[in-house]
């Protein structure tokens, strides 16, 4: 960072923290969430499509013009949602993050958003607000419904933040906690996610040889993820996770919902079915009672998107309802520039 302005004296703090945390899927998934820093008129925040787990051996952070993001959310200015309007000189060409508006409507210096596993398996509730505020009773939070990252979340976010406020969850989305102190953050997250833990559903077998008669031959194969097999055993879990998508990441990376292969069909056929709508092929497929088939060309951060979704739902229990994003908004996350530039460096 040689030639920019001077870091705040918790920078390495920062990084250590952000390492902690984006090394453990139970935080933070592949290059989900986001860690900041602010120092005066300076936010330094983590580059698009950059790793968390990588921030101590790699220059992640980018420095950004704090008070020219906050006047252009005042102002309603397009700019707020164009991130790299922000970059202040000297920088190493990554842009910043699609939430840094998100970052700079906090007052606190430190600011972590996660895609907390716990987080999400409240969040993704239609009973969300009422199942929170019966474990976060001893913090200071508060819940905004989903909207797409950027300048309007920040906005509704900046609406319901009070001076004590330190955690909000973001209905769909994931959690944020922000602190003056980097120990303060590490606190606050490690908290949260105790508070909001929740027991696993018992684990079933999938029925492999079946799974591989299925597949034989074709472009998809039985995962070895037994989680990944969970979604498909049980009827209700497997009609949760084909009715709809249920946060931003799984849309941008395996795309909306998951396809169900039905007793009659071919991974093939379920394919062209796909297609045939007009969406990509898809990266996996669900065959009830049977286990997960995956796409054997299938990216790792796909694959890392599928593990996370295994994860929340083996949190959410089979009967519960659940808020789905609409069709409108998978399309505007699929149909987001920033979230192509993030796809391409995290491959």
């Amino acid at each position: 960072m040689n030639g920019w302005p001077r870091a705040h004296d918790s920078f390495d703090d920062l990084k250590a923290l952000s390492v902690q945390f984006g090394a453990d899927p139970m935080h933070i998934q592949g290059a989900g969430g986001n860690s900041s820093i602010k120092s005066g008129d300076v936010m330094w925040i983590k580059a698009s499509g950059t790793l968390l787990a990588d921030a101590v051996k790699k220059d992640i952070f980018v420095a950004t013009d704090l008070r020219k993001i906050r006047d252009a959310l005042r102002a309603h200015d397009p700019i707020a949602d164009q991130p790299a309007e922000f970059l202040l000189p000297g920088g190493s060409g990554l842009r910043p993050s699609i939430e840094t508006s998100l970052h700079a409507v906090f007052s606190q210096n430190i600011v972590l958003h996660s895609h907390c596993i716990h987080t999400l398996a409240h969040a993704v509730r239609q009973d969300a607000k009422a199942l929170l505020a019966s474990r976060l009773g001893a913090f200071n939070w508060a819940f905004v419904d989903y909207a797409k990252p950027g300048a309007t979340l920040a906005r509704r976010v900046g609406a319901v933040l009070k001076p004590e406020t330190n955690v909000v969850i973001l209905g769909n989305h994931g959690l944020i906690v922000a602190a003056d102190s980097v120990a303060e953050v590490e606190t606050l997250q490690s908290q949260v996610h105790a508070a909001l833990a929740l027991p696993l559903a018992p684990v079933l077998r999938p029925n492999l040889n079946t799974l591989a008669q299925i597949a034989a031959g074709g472009k998809y194969a039985p995962t070895e993820d037994l989680a990944l097999h969970q979604l498909a055993l049980d009827p209700g879990r497997l009609r949760q996770v084909t009715a709809g998508s249920l946060y931003p990441d799984h849309v941008i990376f395996c795309g909306i919902a998951v396809v169900e292969l039905m007793r009659d069909q071919t991974p093939e056929q379920a394919m062209a079915q796909a297609v045939d709508t007009g969406a990509p092929p898809p990266v996996w497929m669900l065959s009830a009672e049977h286990g997960a088939l995956v796409r054997c060309d299938a990216a790792p951060p796909a694959r890392i998107m599928m593990r996370c979704l295994a994860d929340v739902m083996a949190r959410v229990p089979t009967e519960a309802r659940l808020t789905y994003l609409s069709s409108e908004q998978d399309i505007e996350l699929l149909d987001w520039d920033a979230e192509k530039y993030r796809q391409q460096l995290n491959v």
